[in-house]
């Protein structure tokens, strides 16, 4: 498993319960994880945490504030500045897990020695793209959802990372990239945070399972001749890391000589000293 384990400004106290315990900040918070089958919760700060996230019988949620808190906040991930804040389906803008993706892609950037070229999809509120441009590279930052590309125009502004080249997208995902490869436009390194299950700007519904062949091939048609990396992650149950290397393999591979690692992705808790996965990464690298 590889682990985000340099953060500061947020730390996964304890799990138990089917929630996590944890500290964004100077806040704590409480949001549920289906995946916590365990039941210990031994950490004081369970009974002072700010909110906490409380699943409805009927679906969705609400956050039940315990102590006052405001309604957003800044924390930091080296010199990246992002705005917190618990939204309506339980998230805080930011999946911290995936600081060990940035880093990855910041260091393949930086030691590339060339200009490299980045298409950040479902790129949600920017970490990676933040952490790809601070590398030096051009990034294409492209959702579906206004809210998400506004907020993560908010968060380059905070890290001053505004007057970098980075182009601003929101779009249907499919849609964009059928556009880009007849534009012609080419891509040394994609990132790829698709969802389970979504929308599209015009309602398109979007199910990994279905759609995720045929985006792969379309953004290997979409890869520079000279590539730098693609890497896929996922959060939906029937695509483990294995099933992942065996798509890319699949689509990428069918254009490109490639090895593909794929593993979980987790974050340090603090009350057990043991990792919790977060989901997986496939990564592809070009011989």
């Amino acid at each position: 498993m590889r682990i985000s384990d340099k953060w500061k400004d947020y730390e996964l106290i304890d799990t138990a319960n089917g929630e996590r315990l944890e500290r964004w900040g100077d806040i704590t918070l409480i949001r549920p994880d289906p995946q916590i089958i365990w039941k210990n919760n031994a950490a004081a700060e369970w009974t002072t945490a700010h909110a906490r996230y409380i699943r409805s019988d009927k679906g969705g949620g609400a956050w039940d504030f315990r102590r006052k808190l405001p309604e957003s906040w800044k924390i930091s991930y080296g010199d990246l500045r992002f705005i917190v804040k618990p939204t309506g389906f339980k998230h805080t803008g930011l999946f911290p897990e995936q600081a060990v993706n940035w880093d990855y892609c910041s260091s393949l950037i930086k030691s590339a020695g060339r200009p490299i070229n980045v298409l950040n999809l479902f790129a949600y509120t920017g970490g990676a793209t933040l952490a790809c441009a601070e590398a030096g590279a051009r990034v294409c930052h492209c959702d579906a959802v206004k809210g998400m590309v506004d907020w993560a125009r908010s968060n380059a502004k905070l890290s001053g990372l505004d007057g970098k080249p980075i182009r601003w997208i929101v779009d249907d995902a499919n849609k964009f990239i059928a556009r880009e490869i007849r534009r012609g436009t080419r891509y040394d390194g994609v990132i790829l945070d698709p969802p389970s299950y979504g929308r599209g700007t015009n309602g398109e519904m979007w199910k990994l399972e279905d759609c995720i062949y045929d985006l792969m091939m379309n953004i290997t048609a979409l890869l520079s001749d000279n590539p730098l990396f693609v890497l896929l992650n996922s959060y939906t149950t029937g695509l483990s890391a294995s099933v992942m290397s065996y798509l890319l393999q699949m689509t990428v591979g069918t254009r490109f000589k490639i090895s593909v690692s794929s593993e979980e992705i987790g974050l340090p808790v603090t009350g057990t000293g043991m990792p919790l996965p977060c989901g997986s990464t496939a990564i592809v690298r070009f011989s």
